[in-house]
């Protein structure tokens, strides 16, 4: 049985400053109109995009409040994993995902690792290795290029090729998931543009939407993406229209914080553009590709 409001666990860390995980993925599945229930791996002063920010793991925390859940018998529409603390939360969260199945809830990875080609200062081959069993659990999973080319064994590829980014969405798909969504992909046709490519094994169709260039950097745009992933597939959006809808609010996000004299490391100026989640999708811009 289906819950009235649709309700997703989301397992992420929570920042006390700077826009980025549970302070993105919260706000936005809210104004989506779906309960969140937080389930945070860590405690940070601030996201980690600032220096000599103070952290709290909360490993040993996880099991006793997973266990409550259990004991108010809950049950998800959807299990949303982001960025874990340590290694050894994989296991946690594979049993979560193990334990809240009765519901068949939609089961989103996003396989936090690293970007620009190199792993996140805190992660080592160990959490390579236990991402890629986690992957194995997921319907839909979300990594950047740099977190593909990980999970693949692969070398990152700023110029990869059409032709071998769809093998290894292909590959991607072939460890579990039914969906496989790529950002951060450069656009070989437009200088400094990137794009979105997803796969979806079910259909073997394969989707592309574009991102305009603006040359700044802000964290937590991926946290935010898959969010509006998340809200879209729940509310019934086809992937490409989720695509849609995730590259737009993004893309507006950005656009929103880009004109003010902003600190780009506290993340898009998520409060301004909140509101656009409920409107229609204005222009359908995704490519079915060959």
């Amino acid at each position: 049985m289906r819950n009235p409001v649709p309700r997703v666990a989301a397992i992420h860390d929570l920042s006390g400053f700077g826009r980025a995980s549970l302070t993105v993925v919260i706000p936005i599945l809210s104004s989506m109109g779906i309960q969140v229930c937080p389930l945070p791996t860590a405690v940070l002063s601030s996201h980690s995009a600032f220096d000599d920010f103070y952290s709290v793991d909360l490993s040993p925390q996880l099991q006793p409040m997973i266990d409550h859940w259990k004991k108010l018998d809950l049950s998800f529409d959807a299990i949303y994993s982001g960025y874990l603390g340590a290694a050894e939360q994989v296991d946690t969260v594979a049993r979560f995902i193990h334990d809240f199945s009765a519901n068949n809830p939609l089961v989103v990875v996003d396989p936090v690792l690293g970007d620009n080609g190199k792993l996140y200062s805190a992660y080592t081959p160990k959490m390579v290795a236990k991402m890629k069993e986690l992957v194995t659990l997921a319907d839909l999973i979300t990594p950047n290029l740099t977190e593909a080319a990980y999970l693949l064994g692969e070398k990152h590829n700023a110029d990869i090729e059409l032709k071998e980014l769809k093998e290894w969405a292909m590959r991607l798909a072939e460890m579990g998931p039914e969906k496989v969504i790529v950002t951060s992909v450069p656009d070989q046709l437009k200088n400094n543009n990137t794009s979105v490519v997803a796969f979806n094994k079910t259909d073997h169709r394969f989707w592309r939407v574009g991102c305009d260039y603006i040359p700044a950097h802000y964290p937590g745009t991926g946290d935010a993406f898959a969010s509006v992933m998340v809200g879209s597939l729940l509310q019934g959006d086809s992937l490409p229209i989720a695509l849609d809808r995730a590259v737009q609010f993004i893309s507006l996000g950005v656009r929103a914080t880009f004109g003010h004299n902003h600190q780009a490391n506290e993340g898009i100026l998520l409060e301004k553009v909140l509101p656009s989640l409920n409107a229609p999708v204005q222009i359908s811009s995704y490519q079915l590709l060959d």
